[in-house]
C-alpha cells in the first residue's frame, strides 16, 4: 500500500521512470558483486600476490608464464575439446527429444518434465551420485557383468583414457533437457499450416526436417548452441565431484579447475587471475564470432 502510494505520487508529479527506482537496488547489487570483481580480478591478473602481502605488478608475465607451459597448453586443448564434444552431443540429443516430444506423444508433458529435470540439480551432487555408478563396484560395471560383458569392464574414473569422457557423458546428461526445453519452445513458434501442406504435396519426414522445420528453427538453434557452448567451456563441478582433475596428473583439467587450484589451493591469486582472464576472453571470443556465424546463416535460411 505504501509503495503503491509513493509511486502514485511519483507519477502524478511528472515521474514516469518510476520502475527504474524500484530496480535500482538490484542494478547497484549487480555491479557491486559483479562488475567491480571482474575489474579487480582483471587487474591482480598483472600483479604477483599471494593474497596477504601488498600486490606487485609484473605486466604480461603470468600470461607469458601460461603461454609457455606445456600443461597449461593441455589444460586449455582439454577445455575446448570437452566443449566442443559437450555442445555437439547435447545438441543434437536435445534437438532429437524436441522432434519426439513435440506434438504426437501423449504422455509428453511428463516425459519433458522428466528430461529437464537434472538441468535444475545441483552439478555437484549429480556428479557424486555418477561417481557411485563409475567406480570399479558401482552400478554400470555391475550392469556389463549381468549382460555377460565383464570384458569391458574397467575403473572408469580411474582409467586416464576414459576418465575425460566419463566426465562428458555426466555433463550432456545433465544438460540435454536445457536444449530439448530451448528447441520445443523455437518448434511450437512453427505454424502447423506448413508443415501439413508439405505433407499433402508428399514431402518426406527428413525433407520437412530440412527445408522447413531447421531453417525455422535456426533463431533456437542459434541460443542453444551459444549458451551450450559457454556451460562447456566453464566445466568445473563435474570435473571436482568425479575426478578431482585425475586420474593422472592434470589427465581432466579444465581451465576453470586451474583457476580454483592455483588461488585456493596454491595461493598464486595474481597467476590464477591470469587464468580466468584467459577463460573470459577466449569464452567472450569463441562465443562472439559463434553467434554471428549463426546469425549469418540464419539470414541465409
Amino acid at each position: 500500500m505504501f509503495f503503491s502510494r509513493w509511486a502514485g505520487r511519483l507519477r502524478r508529479r511528472g515521474l514516469d521512470e518510476v520502475p527504474w527506482l524500484f530496480a535500482l537496488p538490484a542494478v547497484v547489487a549487480l555491479f557491486a558483486f559483479h562488475f567491480v570483481p571482474i575489474v579487480f580480478g582483471g587487474y591482480y591478473a598483472f600483479t604477483d600476490w599471494d593474497g596477504l602481502s601488498h600486490a606487485s605488478w609484473v605486466g604480461l608475465q603470468n600470461f607469458r608464464r601460461i603461454a609457455g607451459d606445456q600443461f597449461a597448453r593441455s589444460v586449455l586443448w582439454h577445455t575446448l575439446e570437452l566443449a566442443t564434444c559437450f555442445v555437439l552431443l547435447v545438441n543434437a540429443i536435445g534437438l532429437a527429444l524436441a522432434l519426439a516430444l513435440n506434438r504426437a506423444v501423449k504422455t509428453r508433458n511428463v516425459l519433458r518434465v522428466i528430461f529437464f529435470a537434472p538441468v535444475a540439480l545441483s552439478p555437484l551432487a549429480i556428479s557424486f551420485v555418477w561417481q557411485w555408478i563409475f567406480v570399479p563396484q558401482g552400478a554400470l560395471n555391475r550392469v556389463l557383468d549381468a549382460a555377460g560383458l565383464s570384458s569391458l569392464q574397467r575403473d572408469w574414473l580411474g582409467d586416464p583414457s576414459t576418465a575425460l569422457w566419463m566426465v562428458l557423458v555426466v555433463m550432456v546428461w545433465q544438460f540435454t533437457g536445457l536444449a530439448m526445453v530451448l528447441y520445443l519452445a523455437g518448434l511450437q513458434q512453427i505454424p502447423e499450416e506448413i508443415e501439413e501442406a508439405a505433407l499433402v504435396d508428399g514431402a518426406s519426414d527428413w525433407l520437412r526436417l530440412r527445408k522447413i522445420v531447421l531453417p525455422l528453427l535456426a533463431p533456437a538453434i542459434t541460443v542453444s548452441v551459444t549458451l551450450t557452448f559457454i556451460i562447456g567451456m566453464r566445466v568445473f563441478d563435474q570435473i571436482l565431484g568425479l575426478t578431482g582433475g585425475g586420474p593422472a596428473v592434470g589427465q581432466t583439467e579444465t581451465l576453470g579447475t586451474q583457476i580454483y587450484e592455483q588461488l585456493f589451493q596454491f595461493g598464486r591469486y595474481g597467476y590464477g587471475a591470469a587464468f580466468s582472464v584467459v577463460l573470459t576472453v577466449i569464452v567472450l571470443g569463441l562465443a562472439l564470432l559463434q553467434l554471428i556465424f549463426l546469425r549469418m546463416n540464419e539470414r541465409r535460411l
